[in-house]
């Protein structure tokens, strides 16, 4: 967990140029301390709120960058053991034609398996001018949030940042039990 008293010497110091990249890494938390510091006016808040939405910007383009180049670079074993082949990739970009922003939006508001929505909006060859303008849809309400969570609660950052791991596991669990139920269902049909 990053404190405020680890973050405050370095952005005294550094200022914005080193928000950026930590924002980039650690996302929400640093947004809520960048987010006290300004209310401290250590920063500047709408310097706080312009960065942390591109950092966001930034992290989630690497995801899709990983996914758009990352499947060729896979070797042909692990492409067939994790099940990625053209019929597949295909799927996915059908589906990504249709109800890739309806997928990028609610991948974003769940944050802990957004990542993956992500990496499989690059494997879909997701139009990059869409898939951008989905993410900032999504990406600066989020953002906002997590800048007044940290404008108001700054002080109890430590706590905040054990509510978002709490809630992030949540979301994961539940993800995982609806994905084995939907696995286990579909396989009992083809039975």
């Amino acid at each position: 967990m990053i404190g405020v008293e680890s973050v405050l010497p370095l952005i005294q110091a550094h200022g914005v140029a080193l928000l950026a990249p930590m924002a980039v890494l650690e996302g929400p938390i640093v947004t809520v301390i960048a987010a006290w510091l300004a209310r401290l006016a250590y920063i500047d808040i709408v310097t706080v709120c312009v960065v942390v939405i591109v950092a966001d910007l930034i992290g989630d383009t690497l995801f899709y960058l990983l996914g758009r180049r990352g499947v060729a670079l896979l070797p042909a074993r692990w492409r067939a053991r994790l099940k990625v082949d053209e019929q597949r990739l295909a799927q996915l970009t059908d589906h990504f034609r249709t109800h890739g922003g309806r997928m990028l939006l609610l991948g974003k508001l769940t944050h802990s398996v957004g990542f993956l929505v992500l990496i499989a909006a690059g494997a879909a060859r997701m139009n990059p001018a869409a898939f951008l303008g989905y993410n900032l849809l999504a990406g600066v309400p989020k953002s906002l949030f997590f800048v007044a969570i940290g404008y108001t609660l700054g002080h109890a950052s430590e706590q905040i940042d054990s509510w978002i791991f709490r809630a992030s596991f949540m979301i994961v669990g539940v993800g995982v039990l609806v994905g084995v139920t939907w696995y286990l269902l579909r396989r009992r049909n083809t039975t």
